[in-house]
């Protein structure tokens, strides 16, 4: 035998050899893939995931949502009619061209993380078929095992819906620039009105409600008139009308007397007029009806009061004050198993028995308490305690250095107040950008007394109009093209 063949067989000998242990590793194995060692499983089967659907994108639902995404056994579906999460707090500031609307509000698809078990939907909610367990909204049903009702409130006008059209609120972006549109357009209609009466009525500004965004929307508009008037407009010293009306005995009612009268002596300092113990019994374009005067007005804002969107309707459940819908110790509807309501639309206790207020700190802290307890349900750990807001202060800003500031017994006023909102604000803002942006666009204001949104934007249901020589091309193009 040559040496060739010797390696021939030996290489041959060893090529079996290797075969064979393959064979039989892999037939080792295969048992233990199908049942493990003494019978056992090694893989085992990732349990059905959990469909949690969170209606609305505001404070309360951004926060479940968050608390929610990226758990691998949860399928977590966000729907709101919107895009984009909204700090609504600074929303008056838009209104007044002191900040810019993405300054305050972040795309909903970038602020929660990106996965197969997360889905953001932009639709509008129409009902919730609770036996059946799904969200009906206009771009199909949505099933849910657990669902979570986040979607806020909208301005209610005590039965008087004919009313809006003249005094519109303050709730969305949409409602922001509109508000900027009439407030600048006065201003420039002013301007140029050759008779003293009709300038005084643009020049008016009547806002009714009295609470924090009441307070301050007026006193943004008071510095607002007293900056631009003088220096963009031909008006010399003349002085806008800011007339703010409050039901209730006095201004911010919900703080305390000492701090509620502090707010008051600030606003009239800039020439709010306070009209305090005063009902509105009409409202018609341009004409605020009072009991016994009329006053005549360029703009009027409604900011006396809210209702529950129509969630209440949705579940088939008797609302409650404000149309809100009652919720348990734990923030689950009562005989609906799998359903939360939190934020403004819930109807909820604190420990002192009364209604919990519809804040941004309320909202956020219970979008998080639901969200953990439908978590530890799925780990089978028993429920949390009873959901307990901690109250850590309530702020509002009246205008430069002016602000009161509440944190139970101990109460601040002017600049620290104001420097303590201004601080907590930026804090709470979703972004970096937007804590970045409104910084600067702050600190730009603070320093020159200018306003860098003094934009007048028409409205995309307003159609464009052509100037002279110029013709409007159809809304497609949404252009404007000489005529040739």
């Amino acid at each position: 035998m040559t040496y060739h063949d010797t390696r021939t067989q030996a290489l041959t000998l060893l090529g079996g050899a290797t075969m064979l242990l393959a064979a039989g590793l892999a037939a080792r194995r295969a048992p233990r893939t199908a049942a493990g060692r003494h019978g056992r499983t090694r893989r085992r089967a990732e349990p059905p995931r959990r469909k949690v659907v969170v209606v609305g994108a505001g404070f309360g639902g951004l926060q479940a949502a968050l608390t929610l995404a990226r758990r691998r056994d949860i399928d977590l579906t966000l729907i709101d009619g919107h895009n984009h999460h909204l700090f609504q707090p600074l929303l008056y500031q838009v209104a007044t061209a002191a900040l810019s609307p993405a300054d305050i509000a972040s795309p909903v698809r970038g602020i929660i993380p990106a996965s197969d078990r997360t889905r953001v939907l932009m639709a509008t909610v129409t009902g919730v078929d609770t036996p059946a367990r799904r969200v009906l909204t206009d771009a199909g049903a949505v099933p849910y095992d657990e669902l979570i009702i986040a979607t806020g409130s909208q301005p209610s006008y005590f039965g008087h819906d004919a009313w809006a059209k003249a005094a519109p609120g303050l709730k969305t972006l949409d409602d922001a620039l509109a508000l900027r549109r009439s407030i600048f357009e006065a201003f420039e209609k002013a301007s140029v009105a050759g008779d003293a009466a009709e300038q005084a009525r643009l020049l008016t500004f009547v806002l009714i409600g009295a609470g924090p965004t009441g307070v301050e929307m007026a006193g943004s508009i008071a510095e607002l008139a007293r900056d631009l008037l003088a220096h963009d407009y031909d008006m010399g010293q003349r002085r806008a009308r800011i007339v703010l009306i409050e039901a209730g005995p006095r201004v911010l009612e919900a703080f305390a007397p000492d701090l509620s009268n502090d707010a008051a002596r600030a606003l009239n300092g800039l020439g709010v007029e306070i009209r305090t113990g005063t009902r509105v019994t009409g409202i018609e374009t341009g004409l605020v009806h009072l009991h016994d005067e009329s006053i005549a007005a360029g703009t009027v804002i409604w900011a006396a009061g809210t209702d529950a969107t129509p969630v209440a309707k949705w579940l088939g459940v008797a609302p409650g004050h404000g149309g809100r819908v009652a919720v348990d110790a734990g923030l689950r509807v009562p005989g609906l198993d799998g359903v939360s309501v939190i934020g403004d639309a819930a109807l909820a206790v604190g420990a002192d028995g009364k209604p919990l207020p519809g804040l941004a700190p309320v909202a956020k802290q219970q979008g998080h308490y639901v969200a953990r307890a439908i978590l530890r349900r799925l780990r089978g750990r028993h429920a949390p305690g009873p959901f307990a807001y901690r109250d850590y202060g309530t702020l509002a800003t009246i205008g430069r250095n002016k602000a009161v500031a509440e944190f139970g017994p101990v109460h601040l006023t002017g600049r620290p107040a104001w420097l303590m909102w201004a601080v907590a604000h930026i804090f709470f803002l979703i972004s970096f950008r937007n804590k970045v942006m409104v910084s600067t666009q702050w600190a730009f204001a603070y320093a020159t007394h200018q306003r860098a949104n003094r934009l007048i934007i028409a409205r995309g249901d307003q159609p464009p109009v052509a100037k002279p020589g110029y013709s409007v091309i159809p809304p497609s193009t949404n252009s404007v093209a000489p005529v040739t």
